[in-house]
């Protein structure tokens, strides 16, 4: 019997650990690797190849939306389940706008996951129960304002414009910017104004409020030194 290969993305090491007890005693899933950040997370994607990945959205570095924005670009055979805490409507359209198959809370029982992971492999998305009828909901109510397939908006930001804009929110410095992302100071500066703009956020204090609102970043992220 071949194996389902699993790669877990959550920066949480105890989570992790108990994510990957859990799926450890089932005899078809496989855990090929473990990311604490989103950078890892695609990096190992990339690297692996796994079937399908289990994604936090709140994590150091890349959140799971982009993680999975930039994953599912260059893999797009692979499926990603988002498992977060938060069941806000913003949440759930923002992670099927970037390509996730499924759409778990962490208040979930523990046999779901493992059921869930071999529905989506098959093809089948898989939503906690309120977020399907929710999601139900939302799809007849279009349907009978004659909009059978709302379009998600695109999200203001760039792919490149919503990394720089969490690392600013972390307390990243332009220069650490430019060789965490391989780009010059002068690119990052860029971006940088760009997100001010586009945000109409013009302080790291404002756009850090801003990254834990939206959950990009959380509360317990402690910034480095702004020079």
């Amino acid at each position: 019997m071949s194996c389902i290969t699993v790669l877990l993305a959550e920066d949480h090491i105890i989570l992790r650990d108990g994510l990957k007890a859990l799926l450890g005693i089932e005899k078809d899933l496989k855990i090929v690797a473990e990311a604490g950040d989103g950078r890892e997370a695609v990096a190992l994607a990339e690297k692996l190849r796994p079937d399908l990945i289990v994604m936090d959205i709140a994590m150091p570095l890349l959140n799971g939306f982009e993680s999975t924005r930039q994953i599912l670009r260059h893999r797009p055979g692979t499926k990603v389940i988002i498992l977060s805490a938060h069941n806000d409507d913003s949440y759930v359209n923002e992670a099927l706008e970037c390509g996730a198959s499924g759409y778990l809370l962490k208040q979930i029982a523990a046999n779901i996951l493992p059921q869930a992971i071999r529905e989506v492999h098959c093809g089948t998305p898989c939503f906690s129960p309120g977020i399907y009828r929710r999601l139900v909901h939302h799809r007849d109510r279009a349907r009978a304002e004659g909009n059978p397939h709302p379009k998600l908006a695109a999200p203001a930001l760039s792919s490149r414009e919503m990394e720089v804009f969490q690392l600013i929110a972390e307390g990243h410095t332009n220069k650490d910017m430019a060789g965490l992302l391989g780009i010059s100071f002068k690119t990052v500066e860029k971006h940088r104004h760009n997100v001010m703009e586009k945000l109409n956020i013009h302080d790291i204090a404002g756009l850090t409020r801003h990254a834990i609102e939206t959950g990009i970043i959380e509360c317990g992220v402690q910034p480095t030194t702004q020079r």
